[in-house]
């Protein structure tokens, strides 16, 4: 975790997804932004904050743009990878947001310290 923002009252952790991939620490510049995500935890919905190097774009796509996600070896986790969609000539990999984090990892987020 990163840190907390205050949305509309309330507290919202933030997490840097660029860590969870292995790779190194968002740099904060003037593009860098967070976006809000709903996950789903059993039967819980938890908001968090996700770090992003910068936002280009917002797009909707069609289910039938969106490609089931490719296999990419044994050695690799693709779970989280909900598809591949196809805009303007470019692949874009859409996260499956709920499946990027393990329950042990939220609960470790947005528990209260003691």
């Amino acid at each position: 975790m990163r840190g907390v923002i205050n949305l509309r009252g309330s507290v919202v952790p933030v997490i840097d997804l660029r860590l969870k991939f292995g790779m190194s620490e968002t740099v904060k510049t003037v593009n860098t932004c967070i976006i809000v995500v709903e996950v789903n935890m059993d039967e819980e919905t938890i908001v968090l904050g996700a770090l992003a190097d910068s936002v280009q774009e917002v797009i909707e796509m069609e289910p039938q743009q969106i490609e089931p996600a490719p296999h990419i070896g044994s050695r690799m986790n693709t779970n989280f990878i909900k598809g591949m969609g196809k805009v303007d000539g470019r692949f874009v990999m859409i996260l499956d947001i709920d499946k990027v984090f393990s329950c042990e990892e939220l609960v470790s987020v947005v528990a209260p310290a003691s």
